[in-house]
């Protein structure tokens, strides 16, 4: 344990805060003890952070034990009792939980450490759990001993040693703690494999968590390179929240894959861990798929549009199945925007429709497309469906849902603004009192 205090001891500058999770269990009370042997030394300010995960009845009790220890000692103690959970998986809601929890007292207290006790063993059980479930490279590399964020650095000092050298510690110093008797429990992932595989692999080499962390150090030298890859090709694929296909396909499929993943974790945040590698089959195959338009259904109620040349999510528009009169002004999505003029110099364009009043039952209205919708053409003797114009005119498929559609009170469509004029339009040299302009840009 000498290794774990010189290294705390090296890292941690004087007059620091730290905030350090501490459960009342035999290696965050091992950390908590270290950490105090230098409190004095380097006048440190410790908040012990304590999570009463509400599942056993001896959890209060080791939130007061570890409160009176705490208080004892001279430190900052702060609480926090969770009172349900998501449905979703336990161990990653926890976590989650957790995590804001200590979030919440770092910008609190302004401090520069967070420390966490996982030890070697915790690192070899997760790294087989990923394995096993599946995961990426940067999750086959488990946890680090560092993790630089923009305020702070969290550490996890004691992934040197392993869990029977932290209870021999505890033993020789007589430090307290309380055991977690769901970690004997192996209807919980975790303890079937700290139970019945770790065992068998220290029989094969007593040292194994320091072939474990080798191996997480070295996957973390290659995610920092692949990282550095990733980010140069980023700019070039996405672009305004979509991926570019054409220049998708032309990188190497790893790049792919992590061009997919940060794509996916932009949309999901804290949330990645629900689309699983079932979902990334997917997307990869309509990625691939010939047909111009497709839609992929995802975890969250979220759909994946394919859309001729570009990949991406579709979002929520507020006028979708909304029928709304035009008068003078209109404004559309993406700022976007009909407007009624007095006069106008253009003499043809599919951007400005003339109208006359006679010919048309008032008011006009603006709505989306209904099945079965048609239009009759300007100078085409005949109909055409919307949903044809739609194709021939590569619309987007998560556009032509909310496209507006011009009508007039009798719902005949007059108007695809930027597409297509009805018959009802007007040439420049015949009657009309009625003009709008469909607006995209200052330019039009």
């Amino acid at each position: 344990m000498k290794e774990v205090y010189d290294y705390l001891e090296k890292k941690i500058q004087k007059n620091s805060t730290i905030v350090v999770g501490v459960s009342g269990g035999s290696d965050s009370m091992c950390l908590l003890y270290l950490l105090l042997q230098l409190k004095k030394q380097l006048n440190l300010k410790i908040i012990v952070a304590h999570i009463n995960h509400n599942i056993r009845k001896e959890s209060e009790i080791e939130a007061k034990f570890v409160e009176k220890y705490t208080i004892k000692n001279k430190c900052f103690f702060e609480y926090l009792k969770i009172n349900s959970y998501e449905k979703e998986n336990f161990e990653s809601n926890a976590r989650k939980k957790r995590y804001q929890f200590y979030n919440k007292l770092i910008k609190k207290y302004q401090a520069k450490f967070l420390m966490t006790a996982h030890h070697g063993d915790d690192l070899v059980e997760t790294i087989l759990m990923r394995l096993i479930r599946g995961s990426n490279l940067k999750g086959y590399a488990g946890f680090k001993k560092e993790t630089k964020y923009e305020n702070y650095t969290l550490l996890r000092p004691l992934i040197n040693v392993t869990k029977k050298e932290i209870e021999l510690f505890n033993q020789e110093n007589n430090i307290k703690y309380y055991n977690d008797k769901t970690n004997q429990d192996i209807k919980f992932t975790r303890a079937r494999y700290r139970h019945n595989i770790l065992p068998l692999l220290k029989a094969e080499n007593k040292n194994i968590h320091q072939k474990f962390l080798k191996f997480s150090n070295e996957l973390y030298e290659i995610e920092r390179y692949l990282e550095k890859e990733t980010d140069k090709n980023l700019t070039k694929v996405i672009e305004f929240d979509k991926v570019n296909l054409h220049k998708f396909k032309n990188l190497d499929l790893l790049l792919q894959k992590r061009i997919i993943e940060y794509f996916l974790k932009k949309e999901y945040q804290d949330d990645i861990n629900i689309v699983s590698e079932k979902h990334l089959t997917k997307i990869f195959q309509i990625c691939y798929n010939s047909k111009s338009n497709l839609s992929l259904s995802l975890p969250k109620r979220k759909t994946l549009l394919k859309c001729y040349n570009y990949l991406y999510f579709k979002k929520d528009n507020d006028l979708m199945n909304k029928k709304l009169i035009l008068e003078d002004l209109i404004a559309l999505e993406d700022n976007k925007k009909i407007i009624k003029i007095k006069s106008t110099n253009i003499v043809k364009s599919n951007f400005v429709l003339r109208l006359n009043s006679q010919e048309i039952s008032l008011p006009l209205y603006v709505r989306n497309r209904k099945k079965g919708d048609y239009i009759e053409i300007k100078n085409l003797n005949g109909k055409k469906k919307i949903k044809d114009i739609f194709i021939d005119e590569k619309i987007p498929l998560d556009k032509r849902d909310t496209y507006p559609i011009i009508v007039d009170n009798n719902d005949t469509i007059l108007w695809l603004p930027g597409l297509k004029k009805s018959k009802f339009d007007k040439n420049n040299n015949e009657f009309y009192d009625i003009i709008y302009k469909y607006v995209i840009s200052e330019e039009n």
